[in-house]
């Protein structure tokens, strides 16, 4: 039986509407996360899939406490993080980490790529500056990178070299969990499929537990071991990959899995890139 990592219980959160009339006494708000509750185990890719604005970026954010819940528990190391100040939470931090959507966004235009790496390990007192330096160059060279990279500005990437570096930046406070909130949407299919394998080379090295946010079900089929799938901000169904699209039970399960296309050009494409990495070809295709 699996080691239960991080424990979500209860959880809610309501965002506020504003107010289009004047004579609107009673506020309004948008349920994003209602109730959700389930266990992320040590180890595993637990892939939330769902419409967009179905709560599944939000569910990350109060994860990670970049927003807090209405209610509810985040049980990790047998502390709600909910409950926890910023102090408090500023440890916790360095165990789960985020890899977002964007890769240029999230990355300082005016830094250099070796002070986006170090700074983690800056801010939580961690090294010297030659120890903090040897092992953002060592890191390039696990994401597929190059140690020459880290003198470079986030421009001078195409999109799949900078999603590596951000992974390289999550990576650098050694973390138990990184969730990847559609961290592989904004890359072509071919690209898409080096970083899921990457993430895959990574998560035996680094025994990392993930988990995995995205719309796209074919992704989440290949990359995840058990699937939650949201509705309105609710939790309505959670299994294994196998028996979510095997035997879905919950009629919006159904119309999800109904809408992937017979033929997918993401599984046709990842074939073929398998093949290719499995061979040692897999960094050929990123320019």
């Amino acid at each position: 039986m699996a080691e239960t990592l991080l424990k979500v219980r209860d959880l809610s959160k309501a965002f506020k509407l504003p107010s289009n009339s004047l004579f609107m006494r009673k506020a309004s708000y948008n349920q994003a996360v209602n109730h959700v509750s389930f266990d992320v185990l040590k180890g595993e890719s637990l892939g939330i899939v769902g419409e967009s604005g179905c709560g599944k970026s939000t569910m990350a954010r109060l994860i990670t406490q970049l927003i807090k819940p209405t209610s509810g528990e985040i049980i990790y190391e047998g502390q709600n993080l909910a409950q926890l100040n910023k102090n408090q939470l500023h440890h916790f931090r360095r165990d789960i980490q985020m890899v977002f959507q964007n890769p240029y966004a999230t990355l300082d235009p005016r830094k250099r790529i070796i002070s986006l790496l170090t700074e983690p390990l800056v801010i939580h007192g961690i090294g010297t500056k030659k120890e903090r330096e040897k092992q953002a160059l060592d890191m390039l060279v696990k994401v597929g990178l190059k140690p020459e990279h880290a003198e470079r500005y986030p421009h001078e990437f195409s999109g799949g070299q900078r999603q590596r570096i951000n992974i390289a930046r999550a990576l650098m406070l050694k973390p138990k969990i990184i969730i990847c909130d559609e961290a592989v949407s904004a890359l072509d299919v071919s690209v898409q499929s080096q970083v899921l394998n990457l993430l895959n080379q990574l998560q035996d090295e680094f025994k990392l537990t993930y988990i995995f946010i995205s719309h796209d079900l074919n992704v989440v089929r290949y990359f995840c071991d058990r699937i939650a799938v949201m509705y309105y901000g609710n939790l309505v169904e959670m299994g294994s990959a196998d028996e979510i699209y095997s035997h879905p039970k919950e009629d919006y399960t159904k119309k999800l899995l109904s809408a992937i296309p017979s033929d997918s050009p993401f599984e046709r494409k990842l074939g073929t890139l398998d093949e290719q990495i499995n061979n040692g070809d897999g960094e050929t295709h990123e320019k």
